[in-house]
């Protein structure tokens, strides 16, 4: 929240000509940056706007919280007005989106978007923003998730006609959304007034603030039916001890006011993801406040779409790792942080404000916010500086804050066709364990060629898409990626590789030419013809895995050498250290090198390496399965 008074104390704030300068520096304070044109203009003609409604409405003692932000969330709503209900006196809350539209039609695709003319591409209709804004305070802040009936939404179109945006109002109008143009002032004076009293707000205002985040019994009930009928889950051995472990510190935690931190740790295809879903679904069917978070954009997406796709409310208890840096202690039952390996130092960036800039490590703010934090990881998935998710990591954070921390290590493993055999020649060609590379022999679970070329690759790949399995090629972060595309055009094919060319995956959260958004390139049957690298194929796996190994790692001699010039990887600093860098290169391809389910085809840019390659994995041709 940018901004808080009575509505009388905005618009004398408004009439000194102080607003906008209020506004501004504590925008700068927040996000460390000054606001855009787009968004200043707003704050110079649309707060007014509401504040001279409200005192028109005789209503200048309600409390106006101007861009407040959602919780657990960078969204921000326009204003929430916090006031008293008229008849029964209990709070009162109406979340106001504001828009200087001055005309606005619904898309001829999807009448949930609208067009404007001053934007090439659509918007979300206004109703179905303010619609969603409150639904989502609904399930996350206490002091509505029991009382919905005191939140109300309403868009006003402050400089539009009643003509020029009455086919908005076609997705219908509720509790939630609704909207108002400029023709129709009056009713929406008359519309405030049903919703507010003219006595003070600031009481109703602390309430709203003061409101603990957390996921509503009703939305932990949604998942729960969502998770049950979405999934059936068979939890085996050390899988089901991992879930047991868990059930049992909740409720330790609930009989005696208990904290203690769970890890699970396990390599790929172990089925930590298969647990998270599991506790999920059980401890929301429990009424357990729970949230699930990661630190991977893909992933985090991916489990969206696969727990929430019919309920799109279930999607918001899927979080970032950096989504807690001010919640409240032990403001969650559990918190289950997959791929816990993505845990970062800490979660300030360029745009944390200054108060938030504690030093605090993630992994305490991560144990901080629940009373049962479970940490998801595997080691040797650790592919970026700053990476901080280990064992030990996570055992000291909790030590220093005398919690006891249970360990349990999975062993079986259902990536790679179940192949041990696999994992165990991955990890010893990389140098990942000791006792040095093997020569693979074929195990009949896992199929593992060297090819020749990346045409070569590309084509075997493509035959065994025609006989309806599923494919991707992946590589090493070698070659410059060109993040803005030209919209029309292709996206541009920056993997060269002698004549061969294909582009990255898609950057961004937008299809381009047909090539799915980033976060669903490992899942999207179009996302074969890009080259996907660790960040979108980490956490997925797929039948074929095509592995482009990039000049950044080559064999010279009896040895692997990694060359930090040849990697194009943004994230590699000066300041990080060259056997940081050789670390983890190797893990990126130990990433890489593990997603396919029934077979590897692998491939060298450096001949020397291929060479090597060919004599470990006993390659046969490229179109006979080893």
């Amino acid at each position: 929240m940018l901004f808080r008074d009575s509505a009388a104390g905005v618009a004398a704030e408004i009439l000194a000509s102080s607003l906008y300068f209020r506004l501004t520096e504590q925008f700068v304070h927040v996000h460390g940056r000054k606001p855009g044109a787009a968004e200043a203009r707003s704050w110079e003609r649309s707060i007014p706007v509401i504040a001279r409604a409200l005192d028109d409405a005789g209503l200048g003692q309600v409390e106006m919280l101007i861009e407040y932000g959602l919780p657990l969330t960078s969204k921000r709503a326009d204003v929430v007005l916090a006031g008293r209900h008229p008849d029964t006196g209990e709070p009162s809350y109406v979340v106001v989106e504001l828009k200087q539209w001055s005309q606005a039609s619904p898309d001829d695709d999807d009448p949930m978007l609208c067009r404007i003319d001053s934007y090439v591409r659509p918007k979300l209709n206004p109703i179905e923003q303010v619609r969603r804004y409150c639904r989502y305070l609904v399930d996350f802040n206490g002091a509505l998730s029991g009382h919905p009936e005191r939140l109300h939404g309403v868009a006003y179109l402050h400089n539009a006609t009643e003509f020029g945006v009455a086919g908005l109002t076609e997705i219908g109008e509720d509790q939630f959304g609704r909207l108002f143009s400029a023709d129709r002032r009056g009713e929406f004076l008359d519309y405030l007034r049903t919703r507010l009293s003219p006595a003070a707000g600031a009481g109703a205002a602390d309430e709203l603030l003061a409101g603990k985040t957390r996921p509503s019994v009703q939305l932990m009930t949604a998942a729960a039916q969502e998770v049950r009928e979405r999934e059936q889950f068979v939890l085996l051995d050390e899988q089901q001890v991992a879930y047991r472990t868990v059930i049992g510190a909740v409720e330790r935690a609930k009989r005696s006011d208990h904290k203690e931190v769970v890890i699970v740790t396990g390599g790929p295809g172990t089925g930590k993801s298969v647990i998270a879903l599991s506790l999920l679904g059980e401890l929301y069917r429990q009424g357990v406040p729970t949230l699930h978070a990661t630190g991977s954009q893909s992933f985090t997406k991916t489990m969206r779409k696969v727990a929430g796709s019919r309920k799109r409310e279930v999607q918001e208890l899927f979080k970032y790792f950096n989504s807690f840096m001010t919640a409240e202690k032990n403001s969650l039952d559990v918190l289950v942080c997959d791929e816990a390996h993505r845990i970062r130092e800490t979660s300030a960036n360029r745009y944390t404000r200054a108060e938030h800039r504690t030093g605090k490590s993630q992994v305490a703010e991560l144990i901080d916010v629940a009373r049962v934090p479970v940490f998801l990881l595997d080691e040797h998935q650790v592919v970026r500086p700053g990476e901080m998710g280990t064992v030990a990591d996570i055992r000291a954070a909790a030590a220093a804050k005398g919690l006891e921390c249970r360990v349990v290590s999975l062993d079986s493993q259902f990536r790679c066709g179940g192949s041990d055999a696999y994992l165990t020649w991955v990890v010893r060609l990389l140098g990942l364990e000791a006792g040095g590379p093997v020569t693979w022999e074929p195990d009949g679970k896992m199929s593992l060629i060297v090819a020749e070329s990346p045409q070569e690759m590309e084509e075997f790949l493509a035959s065994r898409r025609a006989e309806g399995y599923g494919a991707r090629i992946s590589a090493g972060y070698c070659w410059k990626w060109t993040t803005k595309s030209v919209p029309g055009q292709p996206l541009p094919a920056d993997v060269v590789i002698g004549d061969w060319a294909r582009p990255w995956n898609v950057y961004g959260d937008r299809s381009v030419d047909g090539a799915p958004p980033a976060s669903l390139w490992a899942t999207d049957p179009a996302g074969f013809g890009q080259v996907g690298c660790v960040y979108t194929a980490q956490g997925f796996e797929y039948d074929w895995s095509g592995v482009i190994v990039g000049p950044d790692l080559v064999w010279r001699g009896d040895r692997w050498v990694t060359d930090r010039r040849a990697s194009k990887d943004p994230v590699f600093k000066k300041a990080t250290s060259d056997a940081d860098v050789d670390r983890l290169i190797r893990n990126t391809y130990k990433v890489l090198l593990t997603r396919g389910m029934v077979g590897t085809v692998v491939y060298s840019t450096d001949a020397e390496t291929r060479h090597r390659l060919r004599a470990l994995a006993g390659s046969q041709p490229l179109l006979v399965s080893v």
